[in-house]
């Protein structure tokens, strides 16, 4: 299962992300997951919304760059190499990770969102080793 994520490209200056939660706000969006990478001019906010589609309308509404992407999120057992073992696996099929963060706990996991290269053969070897890979409603609810 794959969820979409939204990124958004935000200039780098006081007040552009509180623009971005203002209006997903407005718009009654529920960001449950998100990551900020900057550079000295530019950010990009990654978000996970309970409503992806009606977020992007919003956000482009009010003029902000934005790109949907496929991202995959795995439940990895809270405890030391939980999520090493993981790594091992795909990385012995040659697939990267191309960046993560962490989202949400749950119970005696930890929840993150990955982005592969290759996210379809991922998924296939996800399966394999009995990794929990959660949909994007389960992301949104509660």
């Amino acid at each position: 299962m794959k969820v979409e994520q939204i990124s958004v490209f935000l200039e780098n200056k006081a007040g552009r992300l509180a623009e971005v939660t203002r209006v997903l706000t407005e718009a009654g969006i529920n960001i449950r997951a998100l990551s900020l990478a900057d550079t000295s001019d530019f950010g990009i906010l990654r978000l996970i919304v309970n409503d992806h589609k009606k977020a992007q309308e919003a956000l482009k509404t009010h003029g902000f760059t934005m790109g949907i992407t496929s991202v995959v999120a795995i439940e990895v057992p809270d405890k030391p190499g939980g999520l090493d073992g993981i790594l091992h696996s795909l990385g012995s099929k040659g697939i990267n990770v191309e960046y993560m963060y962490a989202c949400w706990v749950k119970g005696e996991s930890a929840v993150l969102i990955v982005r592969f290269d290759h996210p379809d053969e991922a998924l296939e070897e996800l399966k394999t080793t009995q990794v929990t890979v959660l949909s994007g409603s389960s992301l949104c609810q509660g």
